[in-house]
């Protein structure tokens, strides 16, 4: 959530911001100052009222104690109508303060000043491009076909279980699943990341915490008699630790990872990209979160991009890296670089990362804050990242090591896996 003060001190530019993300309804930034002014004027008259019947307190000890009662039941009679003002008061100010915060969460977070406008994924802008395209011949198979040939995922099978996107890993593809888990897990490890193992639902107040509710109500799963939601990524239960939490400058950054099953509700999602692992309602996803100092959150988003640039190269899969343009960032994010690799067979890039930086807006929602060396209580930031999403890292690793004696295992799997080769 942007803050009321960098909205009051820097409103154009935050309009302006707004506006390379698409934001058409630039009105509330108005809005919600008028409800400030109404907010801060209350709060002013309520203080005033208060010190005045303050004053008439100690007047009245001080008739009293002179023995005129008249002058002091006069006095006691104007308290009165000053309590009842007083009343009054507090009540308009916490309308006016909950009509302002129910305008402020309609905002998106804004944008950093690197990110350019732009309306879809097809302006999005290719930073950094890495690795071979394997060549495959004309018998190649699309994952799904691959899948079935070797009894790897069965997708009907889970579709009688449960439904369309949730498939069910059996055998080999069900040890893949638990190799790449545990890789990324112990190569997050190593790098420095406490793990985390979260539960699989929150709570209304955690959805809102890092941005999911209420702007991405309808897209997340909902157990309607607990008032709980199922989570799309680990980044929601593993960032809420924090919630209300006050930390010292000395333990940044924090650094947790966890594996995590994902659920996203997709709606609306059809046609040939959701086709196989492109795109399901349930999945596996390892994430790493970062709480950090807002002077160093942009040092510790590249070592992130690192982190994920690495495992793609262990993986052997060739990559990309995309800063996320104004129309295609999320609605928590300042800045997003999003991993694809080449899907050969499908003859398709494949997101498999997001790397992000929320700087303060979730820590406000969630009053996440750390005292710095002076004593000072600022608000920290906040960044996540995929390393990795297994679905399309699979789909790649099965369509590009394909050949006719079976599917190779990249080397670094192997300790993970058992052996080289799936046939």
């Amino acid at each position: 959530m942007l803050t009321i003060q960098l909205i009051r001190q820097e409103t154009a530019f935050v309009k302006e911001r707004l506006a390379v993300k698409n934001f058409k309804n630039l009105s509330i930034v108005d809005e919600i100052i008028e409800l400030d002014d109404i907010r801060r004027r209350m709060q002013q008259e309520r203080d005033d009222a208060q010190n005045d019947m303050n004053s008439r307190s100690k007047e009245i000890g001080a008739a009293l104690k002179d023995g005129n009662s008249t002058k002091a039941e006069e006095l006691k009679s104007q308290t009165a109508e000053l309590k009842e003002k007083i009343r009054i008061l507090n009540q308009e100010h916490d309308i006016a303060l909950e009509s302002m915060n129910n305008k402020l969460v309609l905002l998106p977070n804004l944008p950093h000043i690197s990110v350019k406008a732009g309306h879809s994924a097809e302006d999005n802008e290719i930073v950094h491009s890495e690795g071979n395209i394997p060549e495959l011949g004309a018998d190649a198979l699309p994952h799904w076909e691959l899948t079935t040939k070797y009894k790897l995922i069965d997708f009907e099978l889970g579709n009688k279980i449960t439904g369309a996107g949730f498939p069910v890993y059996t055998g080999l593809g069900a040890r893949l699943q638990r190799a790449l888990i545990n890789f990324f897990l112990n190569e997050a490890i190593a790098a420095g990341y406490n793990e985390i193992q979260p539960p699989l639902m929150v709570n209304e107040a955690s959805g809102y915490g890092t941005g999911q509710l209420p702007d991405k109500d309808g897209q997340m799963y909902y157990v309607n008699e607990d008032n709980l939601y199922l989570i799309p990524t680990a980044e929601v239960p593993v960032t809420n630790i924090y919630r209300d939490v006050i930390l010292r400058e000395e333990e940044m950054p924090v650094k947790n990872v966890a594996y995590s099953a994902c659920f996203r509700r997709e709606a609306g999602s059809y046609g040939k990209d959701v086709r196989g692992l492109n795109r399901l309602h349930q999945f596996d996803k390892v994430e790493i979160v970062q709480l950090a100092h807002p002077a160093k959150s942009y040092d510790v988003l590249e070592t992130m991009k690192d982190h994920v640039v690495g495992l793609l190269r262990k993986l052997e899969l060739p990559f990309r890296i995309l800063r996320l343009c104004g129309g295609d960032i999320s609605f928590t994010s300042a800045l997003t670089f999003d991993f694809e690799v080449y899907s050969t067979a499908q003859k398709r890039w494949l997101e498999v990362s997001s790397v992000s930086n929320f700087e303060s807006f979730q820590a406000n929602r969630m009053k996440l804050r750390f005292k710095d060396s002076e004593g000072k209580t600022q608000l920290a930031h906040t960044l996540n990242g995929s390393a990795l999403a297994l679905p399309r890292i699979v789909a790649a690793l099965l369509e590009n090591n394909q050949t006719p004696d079976g599917i190779k295992v990249p080397e670094a799997l192997i300790p993970y896996f058992g052996t080289n080769i799936i046939n």
